[in-house]
């Protein structure tokens, strides 16, 4: 018998810098960084949730040929991959105004939607996430 585990991928152009922006300044840990030779396994996740991890990823081999991987780093620095992550807090507004003052690049402010509050913002390479603040259920 076998498990899964949980991994989002997101394609980076610069690992370092991945790693700068999403532990540095969006405050998530390094959950693994092994240099394999062919590539750098780079996955980070959220601090006490060991049941999700986010492979840091750069295009190129063993997955990708060069043109493919050029494609990919294209349609990345466009912002055309879309959304890619999505974080839960207890506290959009502030979520919002602690990483605003890091430098995160915001795409939207909280706004209040029918599931609760949410925002957008982009890492340095173009890739969008969002926070969202579900509403409280009520009775």
């Amino acid at each position: 018998m076998f498990t899964t585990t949980r991994i989002s991928q997101i394609f980076v152009l610069d690992q370092d810098e991945a790693l700068d922006f999403y532990v540095g300044k969006l405050g998530l840990e390094v959950s693994a960084d092994i240099d394999l030779g062919f590539m750098r396994w780079l996955t980070v996740r959220v601090p006490g949730d060991s049941d999700r991890d986010i492979l840091l990823e750069k295009p190129g081999p063993p997955s990708h040929d060069e043109a493919t991987a050029a494609q990919i780093r294209e349609l990345v620095t466009k912002g055309a991959l879309g959304f890619t992550v999505g974080f839960t807090t207890d506290d959009c507004h502030k979520t919002y105004e602690t990483l605003r003052a890091k430098g995160v690049e915001f795409t939207d402010e909280p706004t209040d939607r029918d599931y609760g509050i949410d925002c957008g913002a982009r890492d340095p390479f173009g890739n969008h996430f969002r926070f969202v603040q579900h509403k409280t259920p009520t009775s």
